[in-house]
């Protein structure tokens, strides 16, 4: 009765003033503002929240229509034998789906692999303008010149790269035969992703990004390894390090974080271009049994000239132009992102990574306590938004200085375990 009656009052009231309609306008207009503005910060930070339930069900659905597919000849693939009719490449669990992205384990020939498509489905893929102008040929009419033409094409939409053409032999669909058309189909599809055009150009290049094993229209197939995770007290699954519980796991992750030093002065130095990590997590790495660091997510990879395309964007302040881990400033003059990143690869890794490992002390006494704060320091002085960025070339002390005491920190190890 009190609450109705308070009702009643503040309808009154509001008759009275006349305000009471604006101002519960405004004060919803606010509410509503901050929900979704706070909605946006969620789906940035954990786009997966909106992704679609994994289920082995559907994955098996999703599988069964490729094979369909092939066997009506829409598509080919080097994998589609072993997956289609010879049961050789079998099923084994749904892994995640992520905005469209499909990622399954399965099990070829006794060898754990993962199948990845960006599209659930083949027909998700706008065709190839010239196998429709060639529907009666079956492709087989298609000039080699200006199938050169679109291929390298594609590929630099993907990378932001002019290759030659004695480059583009990994995405290159073979010899004419009954099923070209299919294989161009496929290799379209394929070249559509560029997470699999990235595989495949730097799969003979790195040791840190996965192989690509094969295909079967629009998936392809890399090497299984277990991702991180921040639910891993080392981020990444060390069960069966050998030696001590203490001194094995220590000896583990300074050869883990030697290993992303490798690749980090790797992907800076050692292609024609920067390569750009934009969204550096546990997850999306894995290590190796000899604890080389592998990324075996490269959906945010970026090569220095798509990288500064991506950040030249307009802007109003300095947050407008962080891309995920990838930072520019605001130049306020012009109201445009710099296309110079400001942070790099080392400092997110220190940050997301290292301080994880390197902010307490090691559970090892056989690393000297000022061995362990020297590399505290040293970690703290990499993550440091305000230390000046650049990369290895550009500012190599921190990253000298990281190394040699994580060599250092191996020694002490070494000695402790004779």
């Amino acid at each position: 009765m009190e609450l109705a009656a308070g009702a009643r009052g503040r309808a009154g009231w509001c008759g009275r003033r006349g305000r009471c309609g604006r101002g519960a306008l405004l004060a919803f207009a606010a509410w509503t503002a901050g929900w979704v503005l706070a909605a946006a910060l969620l789906l940035r930070a954990h786009p997966g929240v909106l992704s679609e339930r994994c289920t082995n069900e559907k994955s098996r659905r999703i599988l069964a229509a490729l094979c369909q597919d092939y066997r009506g000849g829409a598509l080919a693939g080097d994998l589609c034998e072993d997956l289609c009719v010879a049961g050789k490449l079998l099923f084994q669990r749904c892994l995640h789906y992520n905005r469209g992205k499909k990622v399954l384990q399965a099990d070829w020939r006794g060898r754990p692999v993962v199948l990845k498509s960006r599209e659930e489905a083949f027909s998700s893929f706008p065709p190839l303008s010239l196998l429709e102008e060639e529907a009666g040929e079956g492709g087989q009419d298609i000039p080699e010149a200006e199938l050169l033409l679109m291929v390298a094409g594609e590929v630099k939409s993907a990378l932001g790269l002019e290759l030659s053409n004695s480059s583009l032999g990994p995405w290159w669909p073979g010899r004419r035969g009954p099923r070209w058309r299919g294989q161009l189909a496929s290799l379209w599809a394929l070249l559509q992703q560029e997470e699999y055009v990235y595989f495949s150009l730097l799969q003979d290049l790195s040791p840190h990004v996965l192989p690509v094993l094969g295909s079967c229209g629009h998936f392809y197939a890399v090497e299984f390894l277990a991702a991180g995770s921040p639910h891993h007290r080392a981020l990444f699954p060390l069960d069966r390090v050998p030696g001590a519980p203490g001194g094995g796991q220590a000896k583990a992750i300074s050869d883990i974080a030697l290993s992303f030093l490798d690749m980090v002065n790797h992907f800076d130095s050692d292609f024609s271009h920067r390569l750009h990590l934009c969204d550096i997590k546990p997850e999306n790495f894995a290590i190796r049994s000899d604890f080389t660091v592998v990324a075996i997510d490269v959906d945010m990879a970026f090569f220095e000239p798509k990288m500064r395309e991506i950040l030249e964007q307009n802007c109003t302040d300095d947050e407008d132009c962080n891309f995920f881990d990838c930072f520019s400033r605001c130049d306020l003059r012009v109201n445009k992102c710099g296309a110079q990143r400001i942070n790099n690869n080392l400092q997110v890794i220190c940050d997301k990574i290292f301080r994880h490992w390197f902010s307490a002390p090691l559970k090892s006494s056989a690393v000297s306590f000022q061995l362990q704060l020297q590399l505290q320091e040293a970690v703290q002085e990499c993550a440091d938004p305000e230390v000046p960025s650049g990369n290895t070339r550009r500012a190599p002390s921190v990253f000298w200085k990281l190394r040699r005491l994580l060599q250092a920190t191996l020694r002490e190890l070494q000695e402790a375990e004779k």
